[in-house]
């Protein structure tokens, strides 16, 4: 599996914009930044949606009473929180269903 981290996000804007990577780091951190704010300010929920990406949601979980803890089976309770969730777009869920035979032969 490959990991790209931001450092790996900032190449790809500072090579697209063609710009140094020094000056394509602030607006990635920008970018996310503003991602993360809007997401820890949601009150208790939201949705960002950025076309042809997808959608990102916080939503709320209900409490479980009577959870159960698989290592111990031991009955517990689990309080209502939050959670995210990420929906693809329709372009970006259209390239996933492509079946991986397909994808490992373009290589």
């Amino acid at each position: 599996m490959v990991t790209y981290t931001k450092r790996d996000i900032v190449r790809t804007v500072a090579d697209k914009m063609d710009v140094p990577l020094n000056q394509a780091e602030p607006w990635v951190d920008s970018v996310i930044d503003a991602l993360r704010s809007k997401m820890l300010a949601a009150d208790p929920t939201c949705r960002i949606e950025l076309r042809d990406f997808g959608v990102f949601e916080v939503k709320e979980t209900k409490a479980k009473p009577k959870a159960r803890n698989p290592k111990t089976n031991e009955v517990i309770y689990v309080p209502a929180h939050r959670k995210t969730h990420f929906k693809p777009s329709k372009r970006l869920k259209k390239f996933l269903k492509i079946p991986l035979s397909e994808v490992k032969k373009g290589k």
